[in-house]
C-alpha cells in the first residue's frame, strides 16, 4: 500500500509521518534527503522508482507536480487544518525553518486559498490536522489495512 499525506505548510504532515515511522511503517518526508528539485518538484525517476519497488511506503510533501504520481498511489490523504492553526504552528516550530517569514507565512496564506482547493479534489481523504496525532495515523493505517 502506498499512501500520500498531503496539505498546506503547518498540516501535520511530518508529525504524523513520525508517528507512523514509530509505529514501524516505512515512511519519506520529501522535505529533506533531496526528493525535491530546486524547482520546487519532485525528483521523478527517485520518486518513481520509490512508488515502484513494491514496498509500502507512506510518503508526505506538498510540490507542483505530485498529480503525476496520484496514479501510483493507493490513496491521497489530504490533511487540513484553519489558516490560524497553520500560522500559528509554522511560527513556533523549531524543526523547520518554513514559515518563519512573513513572507512565507502569506505564502502559505495565498497556497491555502488556491493550491488546497486542488488537492482537495485529488484526495482520496480529507481528515482534520487538528486531530490528536494517534488518531491520524489510525485512519492512516486503517487505510492500509482496507486497502
Amino acid at each position: 500500500m502506498r499512501v500520500l499525506v498531503t496539505g498546506m505548510s503547518g498540516a501535520g504532515k511530518t508529525t504524523l509521518l513520525r508517528e507512523l515511522a514509530r509505529r514501524g511503517h516505512r515512511t519519506v518526508d520529501t522535505d529533506y534527503d533531496g526528493w525535491v528539485r530546486p524547482d520546487g518538484t519532485w525528483d521523478e525517476p527517485r520518486m518513481t522508482g520509490l512508488l515502484t519497488d513494491g514496498q509500502p511506503v507512506v510518503v508526505s510533501g506538498t510540490v507542483g507536480n505530485q498529480a503525476r504520481f496520484y496514479a501510483l498511489f493507493d490513496h491521497v490523504v489530504l490533511l487540513t487544518a484553519p489558516l490560524a492553526v497553520l500560522l500559528q504552528r509554522v511560527t513556533a516550530r523549531t524543526d523547520n525553518p518554513y514559515g518563519s517569514t512573513p513572507a512565507q507565512r502569506q505564502a502559505i496564506a495565498d497556497y491555502t486559498a488556491t493550491v488546497e482547493p486542488l488537492l482537495r479534489r485529488g484526495a482520496t481523504l480529507e481528515l482534520d490536522g487538528r486531530a490528536p496525532v494517534t488518531d491520524l495515523a489510525d485512519a492512516v493505517e486503517t487505510l492500509q489495512r482496507d486497502g
